[in-house]
């Protein structure tokens, strides 16, 4: 069993390049066109030399973001620091809890009268039929 890990890593290492590489958008891959990296990974994949390329010269720096740092362009962003969201929060006086469970009873009463009416209409129809 030992004698398969080596395979099993270089096979490992390949399919992670190669799906890195698909995964990676075009104006984002280093040095060469996104093709022509997945061509190098696939043919050289068997040797090594095509993974650790790409993970070395062809894939997109990722730095990590402290705090402080910016972070991603465009990523998400928590709702305590997205400035958007807490603007709303003071633009518009979220309804109470109980404004929110009385306007869901005033709907689900409606609803149930509808429903009542309805069946009493059906019962008369079926009556006189």
């Amino acid at each position: 069993m030992l004698r398969y890990l080596p395979l099993l890593l270089v096979l490992a290492l390949w399919i992670y390049a190669f799906i890195d590489c698909l995964n990676t958008p075009e104006n984002e891959v280093r040095h060469l066109p996104k093709v022509v990296w997945v061509i190098i990974v696939l043919l050289f994949g068997e040797v090594l030399i095509g993974p650790i390329a790409w993970l070395v010269a062809g894939r997109p720096r990722r730095t990590a973001a402290g705090p402080g740092a910016s972070g991603r362009r465009g990523g998400w962003v928590a709702p305590d620091d997205n400035p958007d969201f807490l603007k709303s929060i003071k633009d518009e006086p979220a309804p109470s809890q109980s404004e929110q469970d009385d306007a869901l009873l005033k709907d689900w009463e409606a609803d149930l009268r509808r429903r009542e009416e309805e069946l009493k209409r059906r019962e008369r129809e079926d009556d006189e039929s």
